[in-house]
């Protein structure tokens, strides 16, 4: 069965799957607006929009898009682009916006290493704070090790899905 055009969808329904998902991204504790964004990108068929089709789309203020669009750009959730000669920048997720959004984190969780290290050394290993900041720290010297080994299954299993390029093949398509 031929999946439907931008054109046959239904709006509202796109829509309702907009802010639906959108409510369990803040839910999980996304800021309201860059969850609307991301959903509204996600669910483009280009995967990509300027700030003026955010804000159509989504009936907000070229404002509200564009501090949403910082906040997602800094998590590593879009990217900003420009069409050669344009002034007018586009915002685009990809398919892979999981895998750096994880991946980005990785930082983080290093600071956060460094951080308890320094905790437990200060409040002493065999203290009840010190055991309990070292099991944190184990905790997460733990996941550091794991993310590695399950992006690296995850970018073989999504090429056994989705081919090498992945979903981004449907970049360009029309979202009418």
């Amino acid at each position: 069965m031929d999946r439907p055009s931008a054109a046959e969808r239904d709006p509202e329904a796109v829509s309702q799957f907009v802010e639906g998902f959108a409510a369990q991204l803040v839910e999980a504790g996304m800021q309201r607006m860059p969850a609307r964004v991301f959903a509204a990108l996600l669910a483009s068929d280009s995967g990509a929009m300027t700030s003026a089709e955010l804000g159509e789309r989504l009936q907000v203020s070229p404002a509200a898009v564009s501090g949403a669009v910082r906040y997602l750009a800094q998590q590593h959730m879009v990217s900003r682009e420009r069409d050669p000669g344009s002034r007018r920048e586009r915002y685009r997720v990809h398919s892979d916006q999981w895998y750096e959004a994880l991946t980005s984190r990785d930082a983080v969780l290093k600071r956060w290493e460094l951080a308890l290290r320094a905790g437990v050394d200060s409040l002493g290993p065999r203290t009840p704070a010190g055991r309990r900041l070292s099991e944190t720290l184990a905790f997460f010297e733990f996941i550091d090790g794991e993310i590695a080994g399950m992006m690296e299954r995850w970018r073989a299993h999504r090429e056994k899905l989705f081919g090498a390029d992945g979903a981004d093949r449907a970049d360009g398509a029309d979202d009418g």
